[in-house]
């Protein structure tokens, strides 16, 4: 963090929204608050039409109070500016301030997130609603952080509108000397496009074939850069409030680093935020959800440097999935526990009270339809304490030997139309990887492909279609100075505008890993091919030539029998790793435990199947995180002295039980 957040201990709370709810309500609220063991609560998010009626016209008298009874009862609040959702009266008078989508609708108001990004009449409205925010509430006692909008991007992170467009050719104009450069840099003698005039340029709006591939990137890359501009003069505002007040109070905003999310490029945003907050919530379906709580959490935690706050969760169920189910026994304690494990400094949920009303109504919170007498709000309060019993894990850090190469910009690319094949996901491909390092115990940061390597032993780049030169070079002279290099396929293909790079495959790697491709051979949906080895390869194949590399295994049958799958090959003083398909699970497991042997990388601790293991690191103690999610007691073996299981406050020695579903956080003192 990189300022510090002036509550003690492990932030708990959630989405505090008293102007839903009658006056009378508040102190229940408050003695509900207190017996939980809430210390923080985000207000004011959508508050917007309650606290300005009309334009220029404000009513802060309902927020002073809310303020005044958080304080008065020791909450510490995290205040937001209300802009993620204008009032109607902004959009009566400003119409044109609607979003457009790419067919060319302008949609209504009535929602959240109504707003075009490029509005010069919404950012004048929003950045007046700031500034009287931040004049009355920068010395209030009860704030401790500025909560910045709410989820840029999550409903309006494109609009197509003729605003937009001026904005985006005002964005492109930054980005290229000239004309003649966007136009080499997006192909355009292809089809026709070469553009004379930089008015002739339009967003990539619906048209009657495939649009073009960097145009298409550029605009992700500049609806990213729209929104962050929009944080940034928010955050401007509130900052220079905060000398007046002689407070220096933290901004942060929710990202949302969870599966169903790519709009943003949070590498960019990231180094803006004093804070780094997410949202996370469980997708139904998953039957492993835990998963991606521990792949989400080591990426918010790469992305901030160290510890951060987990803004928004669920208790229970969502309400926006096809079919929202309700949470199992201990499993709201493993989820938040999980976060806690992955850095997480705060848990906060959506919401505090459930509401009765609203788009949101069925969605589950701290104090459910039910009230106290159920299991959720039971729930609730024993995390309270666990929380409380884990105070002094704040501000520990994360060591890990092994980096998983995460970047937007090939991501947005490798999911672009007209791929060699529809059936490549970004996520569901590095969750691949991520999912055998997670159930081994072997901790992973996240990096961006031109970061500092050096911490790192294992450098692991499953999905990569796009990198830059400047990438490329750092991935390969990690392995060239001695580290291990581990690459998917369908990777190095294209550079930063997304042209192939010539001379076969995998382009930008195919000096380091020792090999040429010169035919891809996708996999149809359903189809898969045997390997040397026993294993089975999916989604992908490819006719791989070996350039000094080593074959590790190859394909057993169809028409590449006999053509390497997975190669092995030395170079400089390192080693780099091709793996020119998808193997089966289980495959895969045994070949990345096999790169990291090889790598010199070991689990955190050895754990039964079905334990959870992660490590935080205190200035003179290691904190061992195991959540149980399988059907059994589990048994893990700990420091032999000194040992202090928090959540219960006993003592240790060699081993702990940690029960079927059940979470246990070992202190393990560490010698000088």
């Amino acid at each position: 963090m990189n300022r510090p957040l002036n509550v003690p201990g492990i932030v708990y709370g959630g989405d505090y929204n008293p102007e839903q709810w009658p006056e009378e309500v508040w102190a229940e609220d408050m003695r509900l608050m207190a017996e939980a063991g809430v210390t923080m609560v985000s207000v004011n998010i959508f508050s917007w039409a309650l606290l300005e009626p009309s334009e220029g016209v404000y009513d802060f008298s309902r927020l002073d109070r809310i303020l005044d009874l958080l304080h008065a009862h020791g909450i510490a609040a995290d205040l937001a500016t209300p802009t993620a959702a204008p009032p109607a009266w902004f959009f009566v008078e400003h119409p044109e301030a609607l979003p457009v989508d790419q067919d060319g609708r302008r949609l209504s108001y009535g929602s959240r997130q109504t707003f075009c990004p490029s509005s010069p009449a919404y950012r004048t409205a929003a950045l007046r609603i700031v500034a009287e925010l931040a004049r009355r509430y920068a010395d209030h006692p009860a704030v401790v952080m500025w909560h910045v909008h709410n989820e840029y991007g999550c409903h309006n992170a494109e609009c197509y509108c003729d605003t937009s467009a001026e904005a985006f050719r005002g964005w492109l104009r930054d980005r290229y000397d000239s004309l003649n450069a966007l136009n080499h840099a997006w192909g355009t003698t292809f089809w026709s496009q070469w553009y004379y005039d930089w008015d002739q340029i339009l967003p990539p709006r619906a048209t009657g074939a495939v649009p073009n591939p960097t145009h298409r990137l550029d605009w992700r890359r500049f609806c990213s850069d729209a929104l962050l501009s929009l944080y940034e003069a928010e955050r401007e505002v509130l900052r220079e409030a905060a000398p007046e007040a002689g407070k220096d109070i933290p901004a942060t905003t929710n990202f949302m680093v969870m599966y169903n999310f790519d709009a943003l490029d949070y590498w960019r945003w990231a180094p803006k935020l004093d804070i780094v907050s997410n949202d996370h919530y469980l997708q139904s379906a998953d039957p492993e959800s835990q998963i991606d709580i521990a792949l989400s959490g080591d990426l918010v935690r790469s992305l901030a440097g160290g510890p951060w706050l987990l803004m928004e969760h669920s208790t229970g169920a969502v309400n926006w999935q096809p079919v929202n189910r309700a949470k199992t026994a201990g499993e709201l304690r493993r989820n938040a526990l999980g976060h806690v494990a992955r850095g997480a400094d705060g848990i906060a949920y959506f919401q505090w009270r459930a509401a009765k009303a609203g788009a949101e109504q069925w969605h589950s919170a701290m104090l459910p339809h039910a009230g106290t007498d159920s299991q959720i709000w039971r729930d609730v309060v024993q995390l309270g304490a666990d929380l409380r019993a884990l105070a002094e894990v704040r501000g520990s850090t994360t060591p890990a030997e092994v980096a998983v190469v995460w970047d937007w910009d090939a991501r947005w690319a490798v999911e672009l139309p007209s791929q060699p094949s529809g059936e490549l996901h970004y996520q569901d491909l590095v969750r691949a990887w991520y999912e055998p390092l997670w159930r081994a115990g072997v901790a992973v940061d996240f990096v961006r492909p031109d970061a500092d390597l050096s911490p790192y032993r294992l450098v692991l780049a499953p999905t990569l279609y796009l990198v830059d030169d400047e990438g490329a070079a750092n991935l390969t002279s990690f392995a060239e100075g001695g580290g291990t290099l581990a690459v998917g396929f369908h990777s190095g293909m294209v550079d930063a505008n997304c042209h192939v790079r010539l001379g076969g495959y995998p382009g930008a790697f195919r000096e380091a890993l020792g090999v040429r491709t010169d035919e891809l051979f996708p996999l149809l949906p359903g189809e898969s091919v045997p390997l040397s080895d026993g294993g089975t390869a999916l989604l992908w194949s490819e006719r791989v030539r070996l350039e000094g590399a080593e074959a590790v295994t190859s394909y057993a049958e169809g028409p590449l029998t006999g053509v390497p799958a997975v190669t092995l090959n030395s170079y400089g003083s390192g080693a780099t790793w091709y793996v020119a398909t998808q193997p089966d699970p289980d495959t895969l497991a045994a070949l990345l435990d096999r790169i990291c042997g090889a790598a010199g990388v070991a689990p955190v601790r050895t754990a039964p199947e079905g334990v959870e293991v992660a490590v935080r690191r205190g200035a003179d103690a290691d904190y061992l995180f195991l959540i149980n999610h399988g059907g059994r007691d589990a048994e893990v073996s700990v420091s032999p002295a000194g040992a202090v299981e928090l959540l219960t406050g006993k003592p240790v020695a060699g081993s702990v039980t940690v029960p079927a579903g059940e979470v246990a956080v070992v202190r393990e003192p560490r010698a000088e």
